[in-house]
Formats: C-alpha cells, sequence, structure tokens
C-alpha cells in the first residue's frame, strides 16, 4: 500500500516539475524567435523593399505597430500567444491562426503518417538486427539506418518521385489530392482539413484511394528520417533486454528463444521508444519544410518556405512560435505516457 502512495506521489511530483519547466520554456522559445527575427532587419522593409515609398513603408509600420518601442512591441506579441493570436501576414494580409488551422492540419496528418512509417519500419527491423547480432543482416539493416537518417530528405523524395513517379508510373507526383478531389473534399461539412478525414467524409472510396496514394511518397520520404533511429534504439535495447536476469530464468525454464524474444524481451525493449518520440515528432516537423517543398504538400512547412522566400517575418514568426509551443506540449504529454509506462523516468 505503501509503495503505491510512494509509485502515484512520484508521478505526480514527476508531471507536476515536466509541467512547471514546459512554461520557461515556451517563452524562451517565443522570446528567441521574436528578438532573432527583429536582429534580422525592419519586417517591412525586408517584405516590401523599394516597391514602397517612404511615407507608405511609414504607413505599414505604423499598422502593424511596428514603430512602437520593441519592448512594447513585445510585450503586446506575449500577450497575442497567449491569447492565440500569432499575428497577421505582410504578403498576404492572413492571419496566421488561419494559416495554423488549415496548412496545420495538412503537416499533422503527414507527420501522423510518418510516424506510422517510421514505427512499422524501424521497429520489425530492429528487432530482426538483434536476433541476427553481428551477422550479414545485423551489419545491413545498420548500415539502412545509418544511411535513412544521414540522405537529405528532399534528395530522397526526389530519388522516389523519379522512380516512383516518372518511371514506373505508380503514384502521384506531388500535392494531397487530385485537383477535382480537392475541391470536392474541401466542400465536406463540417471541413477538417485532414484530406483522409474529409474524403470519408465524402464517402466516395476512390477519392479515399487518391488521397492515400498521394500521402504514400511524402510519408515515407520522411517516416524515413525517424526509422532509423528506432531501428537502431529497438536493436540496442532489445540485446540488453535478452542479457538481463529474467530472460535468462525463462530460458533456464525451456522456454523457446522465439517466446523469449516475443514475450519477455520485446516489450520491455519498446519501452525507450515511446521515452524518444517527443523528440522525433519534433525531428518530424521540422523534416516537413524540406518534404512538403519537394512533394507540393501544403502544409506548414510548405508556408513557411513561401514566407521565408517574401522576406515576411512576421509571418514567419508566427508559424515558428507556433510550431514551438506545439513541440513543447507534444514533448510533454510523450513524458506523461513515458512516466506512466515506464516508472523509471520518474526518478
Amino acid at each position: 500500500m505503501a509503495s503505491t502512495k510512494t509509485s502515484s506521489g512520484s508521478l505526480r511530483t514527476y508531471l507536476i516539475t515536466r509541467l512547471v519547466l514546459v512554461i520557461p520554456m515556451v517563452w524562451i522559445l517565443v522570446t528567441l524567435v521574436f528578438f532573432v527575427l527583429r536582429v534580422v532587419g525592419d519586417p517591412i522593409k525586408s517584405a516590401f523593399g523599394d516597391r514602397l515609398s517612404p511615407a507608405e513603408l511609414a504607413a505599414k509600420e505604423h499598422a502593424a505597430g511596428l514603430d512602437r518601442p520593441l519592448l512594447t512591441q513585445y510585450w503586446d506579441y506575449l500577450k497575442g500567444v497567449l491569447q492565440g493570436d500569432f499575428g497577421t501576414s505582410l504578403t498576404d494580409n492572413t492571419k496566421i491562426s488561419k494559416i495554423l488551422k488549415i496548412n496545420g492540419a495538412a503537416t499533422l496528418e503527414l507527420t501522423l503518417w510518418a510516424l506510422l512509417v517510421a514505427l512499422v519500419i524501424g521497429i520489425p527491423l530492429g528487432r530482426l538486427a538483434a536476433r541476427y547480432r553481428d551477422r550479414a543482416p545485423d551489419v545491413g539493416l545498420r548500415l539502412f539506418g545509418v544511411l535513412a537518417y544521414a540522405i537529405p530528405v528532399f534528395f530522397l523524395g526526389l530519388l522516389l518521385k523519379l522512380l516512383f513517379s516518372i518511371q514506373l508510373g505508380w503514384l502521384p507526383v506531388n500535392g494531397r489530392a487530385s485537383p477535382n478531389v480537392e475541391v470536392a473534399i474541401n466542400d465536406v461539412s463540417p471541413n477538417t482539413h485532414v484530406y483522409l478525414i474529409n474524403a470519408i467524409l465524402y464517402g466516395d472510396n476512390s477519392y479515399i484511394w487518391d488521397v492515400l496514394k498521394h500521402t504514400v511518397l511524402p510519408a515515407i520520404t520522411l517516416g524515413l528520417l525517424v526509422a532509423g533511429i528506432f531501428l537502431r534504439l529497438v536493436r540496442v535495447n532489445l540485446l540488453q533486454t535478452l542479457r538481463a536476469d529474467y530472460v535468462e530464468a525463462a530460458r533456464a525454464r525451456g522456454v523457446r528463444e522465439g517466446r523469449v524474444v516475443r514475450k519477455h524481451a520485446f516489450r520491455n525493449a519498446l519501452i525507450p521508444v515511446v521515452t524518444v518520440m517527443g523528440l522525433q515528432i519534433a525531428a518530424l516537423l521540422g523534416g516537413a519544410v524540406l518534404t512538403e517543398e519537394t512533394f507540393e504538400w501544403q502544409g506548414l512547412g510548405f508556408k513557411l518556405a513561401f514566407y521565408l522566400q517574401r522576406q515576411d517575418y512576421v509571418a514567419v514568426q508566427g508559424i515558428v512560435t507556433a510550431v514551438a509551443v506545439a513541440v513543447a506540449i507534444i514533448s510533454f504529454l510523450i513524458d506523461v505516457v513515458a512516466a506512466t509506462v515506464d516508472p523509471r523516468v520518474r526518478y
């Protein structure tokens, strides 16, 4: 009974500590983004340059509140972020909150598919590598893991497009759906902006299949980035677990090796995967910028590249800040799951 209370108390203390740490981390991220982009230059002059007269530039600066003292701008921006207002883009006068809603759904959809690909590829291959330790399959899989993590995302995406889209013609080259499908599924109510859900709500199987086909190459391209990490992580932890006392005891009782790996060692080897998943989601979001550009996937990465090209630092600031906040929240939620699954994380 006492140990149960102690365990519950340690979990509660750990979660409260993690939550308290999230707040200053988010504040530091928001502050860094704000001041770094101000150091780069005047957002209005960067966005419009010589296209406007000095009087017009001054008018736009006043309308955007950029002629006020820097600390006043910073304080107003913090208040806006707390209220979910990340500003308005200078290029097309679009609220960043609207961009986050529409394009953020696309990035979320791609990230979840990529995470699924990483888990489906990385975990079984890590288990296979551990089973054939230091033999040809293990060496080959470890090399695959290093290459999957090291190869540039855009280069891998171009190779997959060249092979499966251009040479074989099996999969679409770009986009989230065919133009006619995109128009149709965006008219469904409610519009979730997640194309697979919209296609399901529309109720046409051919549209669902079209969305899935467009998802395959971007998801594989981005998923392989993390699959190599999961492969190596599962392999190392499975090898360590196979040397544990309770595993040796199971072998001594005559339990078959396949059952020892499957029932006793493999489950415990998966716990570290949950622990590091938050960091890998951050890596997926970072890789989504290049992946979305390569496949013209209209997500936050695609919009971020669009605004960077136009030097719209207000929009860049809003998107980067929102992504940073999202990563911090996701990391906290992953910590909650990891602490629940593995009590050792709490100490």
